[in-house]
């Protein structure tokens, strides 16, 4: 984090000098050097605007260094397809209550992972909870009734997952992908645990009742 801001004040301070240089060279008529000084400036301005963009990503992302419990989800029915998750995670004080429809629900999750010559800057993974979604067993439920889904963070102005998302050429050394857990059922009183590893998010049974469904759901 210290050294994407540091790297981000001395591109700031590279394009403050190709301005300065620009506009001396333009008084003095010089359209050559000036247009040179321009393209200068422009580059360091891209560099510095990214390393800012990674630097304010870093801060708003959770680092992932090794396989870390998020939290857990309790689900109780409060009427046939349809539950209430209570979301419990580690890192807030106050649980989130969601409505789910169907027979089964996800969690994703935003991932960042670096890629040559990033890793050069020694940076670990980053991840964001994105979202929470149920959905019907049947195809022909899932096509004809409601589906739920929420999102679990706000959106961000500086956002190097959706920028690399968006324009993957201009964040080479950047991987931006879906850390999705897979579909589970949901089960009156059933509790799982979500850890969060290098691939995606992962979500076990914690309860006989979440066992129970996992068991029947196999079937």
């Amino acid at each position: 984090m210290n050294l994407l801001l540091a790297a981000s004040a001395v591109f700031a301070l590279i394009t403050l000098y190709f301005v300065f240089s620009m506009f001396r060279h333009a008084r003095r008529r010089r359209p050559v050097r000036a247009t040179r000084s321009l393209a200068g400036g422009a580059v360091f301005a891209c560099a510095g605007g990214a390393s800012t963009m990674l630097a304010f990503s870093y801060f708003g992302y959770f680092q992932l260094v090794d396989e870390q419990v998020i939290g857990q989800i309790k689900f109780s029915e409060s009427a046939p397809e349809q539950y209430v998750a209570r979301l419990m995670l580690e890192n807030e004080k106050r649980d989130r209550m969601f409505e789910i429809l169907g027979d089964e629900w996800q969690m994703d999750a935003r991932v960042v992972t670096w890629k040559p010559p990033m890793t050069l800057l020694g940076l670990d993974p980053i991840f964001q909870l994105d979202r929470l979604s149920g959905r019907y067993s049947e195809v022909e439920e899932e096509l004809s009734k409601h589906r739920s889904a929420h999102a679990l963070s706000e959106p961000a102005t500086l956002d190097v997952w959706q920028f690399a998302r968006k324009y993957p050429k201009l964040m080479p050394g950047v991987d931006a992908h879906y850390g999705t857990a897979t579909y589970l059922p949901m089960a009156h009183g059933a509790i799982f645990e979500v850890t969060m590893t290098r691939t995606g998010l992962v979500a076990r049974p914690v309860n006989d009742a979440a066992r129970e469904a996992i068991g029947e759901w196999g079937q």
